[in-house]
């Protein structure tokens, strides 16, 4: 069964980098950056953001940030996730940093990354 919860990526390598980890099946939404507003409301809309745990998981640099913003603006529930900022990117952080990141907000991982 699908958890209820949401993931919001910017790309579509970090969903792959997050689905190897991953032990549980979670919707992960690829934002291709950042979002114009008509984008932003078919998202909230078409996937129920408003009424769904909503969790950001975004590269450590600007890109990333400037969309952290914009989601934290238009979805004011949701919980941030952060990656340690020396590796910069979701797709770059070791498999092992990432499950314990999203360990860490409840999320199930394959323990073989938990060594």
């Amino acid at each position: 069964m699908m958890d209820e919860r949401i993931l919001i990526v910017e790309g579509i390598t970090d969903k792959k980098q997050i689905n190897k980890v991953l032990n549980t099946p979670v919707e992960i939404l690829c934002t291709h950056g950042t979002l114009g507003i008509e984008r932003m409301e078919e998202l909230i809309m078409d996937y129920n953001l408003d009424h769904r745990p909503v969790f950001i998981l975004v590269d450590e640099d600007d890109s990333g940030n400037k969309l952290r913003k914009q989601l934290t603006a238009e979805l004011p529930h949701a919980e941030h996730i952060y990656i340690d900022k020396m590796f910069r990117e979701v797709a770059a952080t070791p498999e092992s940093e990432l499950a314990r990141a999203l360990l860490s907000h409840h999320f199930k991982v394959k323990p073989i990354y938990l060594t």
